[in-house]
């Protein structure tokens, strides 16, 4: 954004004297994303550097107009299939922006993950808020030196597989420990600390809280993929609202092995360790989409569009 608007953000968030609250600010920002921009900048007494994220001018207000407008032509040019449910969709949408748009609370989650993940500080590495310079559209936290894991095609294996590893093992713990998940899979989010040997963790702003009755079902409904178990798949499909019990049976086949598929790398007839880079599941769930937005007779449950991803 313009400095016009950035000086502008900055006074409303933080008053007219916003740069005394700073040792160094720079106005170039060093990242910027959809929603807002990213400034290194330091503060007082001792010039700890830190990150600040500054949200662009009237953003929430423009994502609701967007999806207005996306809504309407959609919905006019009846192009899409009726299983897509559409109004659902971007319902789901619209609240998970809103929640993006608030940086109070991704500060809250960031918090939440420290303390989730401070018995763990020889693996993770969570950045620290700093309260007194956050606000909804301004966030302000701990600066963090890694380097993107988007980056480490040419680490060292050892240090790739490490790395991979914790992070699968992270995102298993926030399904069904934490039940609270950073739900952008963006690998700029995650960056490796050559110097601490630890993975850093940043942006919360999609995080997603998830009930235990819902995460212990989900659980089951993947225990059964695991097994093969075709009858409890169906079971707890029904009890999370994947299915109503009235579609045809193409739908549930359909359906059924979907859901099995996501089973196949954690199953002990699967050779060890799964290699990721060769697997078909995601083109053979894709294939199966068509029969499902096609058949299917109730849009899947709320928590599936983050967890999805």
């Amino acid at each position: 954004m313009p400095n016009s608007q950035l000086e502008k953000v900055l006074i409303a968030e933080l008053g007219p004297n916003w740069s005394e609250k700073f040792s160094h600010f720079d106005p170039i920002p060093i990242a910027s994303a959809s929603i807002g921009q990213v400034h290194k900048a330091a503060i007082p007494p001792n010039d700890a550097p830190i990150a600040l994220k500054v949200q662009f001018p009237n953003i929430a207000e423009s994502i609701h107009s967007d999806l207005a407008n996306v809504s309407s032509f959609l919905t006019a040019s009846a192009l899409l299939p009726r299983g897509l449910y559409l109004d659902r969709t971007l319902a789901v949408m619209k609240g998970e922006l809103a929640d993006e748009c608030d940086y109070e609370r991704e500060a809250s989650c960031i918090e939440r993950f420290g303390e989730f993940l401070g018995g763990d500080g020889e693996r993770f590495r969570v950045p620290r808020v700093i309260r007194e310079l956050t606000t909804k559209r301004v966030l302000a936290m701990e600066w963090m030196e890694g380097v993107s894991v988007a980056k480490g095609a040419r680490w060292p294996k050892h240090i790739r597989n490490q790395i991979a590893t914790d992070i699968l093992t992270l995102c298993l713990r926030e399904l069904f420990e934490f039940r609270l998940m950073q739900t952008d899979p963006n690998w700029s989010n995650f960056l490796y600390n050559p110097r601490t040997n630890q993975v850093e963790l940043i942006d919360f702003g999609a995080s997603r809280e998830y009930s235990k009755e819902f995460m212990d079902d989900w659980f089951e409904l993947l225990s059964a993929a695991v097994r093969e178990d075709r009858e409890a798949c169906v079971e707890y499909s029904l009890k999370l609202g994947y299915l109503t019990g009235g579609e045809v049976q193409e739908m549930i086949d359909a359906h059924v092995r979907s859901v099995t598929l996501l089973g196949v790398p954690f199953r002990s007839s699967t050779p060890q360790p799964f290699s990721f880079q060769s697997q078909t599941i995601t083109d053979e769930i894709r294939a199966l989409i068509p029969v499902m937005l096609r058949l299917r007779l109730t849009p899947p449950p709320t928590e599936t569009y983050s967890l999805n991803r």
